[in-house]
């Protein structure tokens, strides 16, 4: 009887584990990491946006532009990310945009804005970008949402494509739902 107790503890232990590393709760960090170089926020088209999909009480339209897509050889997923006002009000669905040039670090739970896109058209560079976790309690979680649904493969971006990301975003899964 106690070694099925202890069997039974076991399993439920193992279990909870999974689904922590499942979750991307646990992360451990690679002390030799480096970033290579950041390359110059890309030019987006806001016409060409693969949709994010976000929690519903979220008011912005999320999408990333494909052709701004890296994966590089430091594991980080370098993309824009583009944000469209509803428009709420003119009918017409074409709210303010704004769009930041970020990069995911999947192995560690990290995103980070290299570069925000201004009003007169211009790429604005972050003074001192950090790394934040992505489960941090930002007012919006897209960075979450684009590592989930696709950007990051598990823990690990450094074994996707770009042709991999845009296809989970283009076909994420089903849920018993729809």
């Amino acid at each position: 009887m106690q070694a099925e107790q202890l069997l039974r503890l076991g399993l439920a232990g193992l279990a909870l584990g999974v689904a922590s590393h499942t979750l991307g709760q646990v992360f451990v960090e690679d002390p030799d990491w480096k970033e290579i170089d950041i390359p110059s926020a890309p030019a987006f088209n806001k016409d060409k946006l693969i949709p994010v999909e976000m929690p519903s009480y979220v008011s912005l339209r999320f999408g990333v532009d494909p052709a701004t897509l890296t994966v590089t050889g430091d594991g980080v997923v370098r993309y824009v990310m583009v944000a469209q006002g509803t428009g709420a009000g003119n009918g017409t669905g074409n709210g303010t945009v704004s769009a930041m040039y970020e990069g995911i670090r999947c192995a560690a739970g990290e995103f980070k804005t290299y570069a925000r896109f201004n009003a007169s058209g211009q790429w604005a560079p972050v003074s001192n970008p950090q790394w934040r976790p992505l489960n941090d309690n930002n007012t919006s979680k897209h960075a979450l949402a684009l590592a989930r649904q696709g950007a990051c493969d598990g823990r690990s971006a450094a074994a996707r494509t770009v042709q991999a990301i845009v296809s989970a975003l283009k076909n994420p899964p089903k849920t018993p739902s729809q």
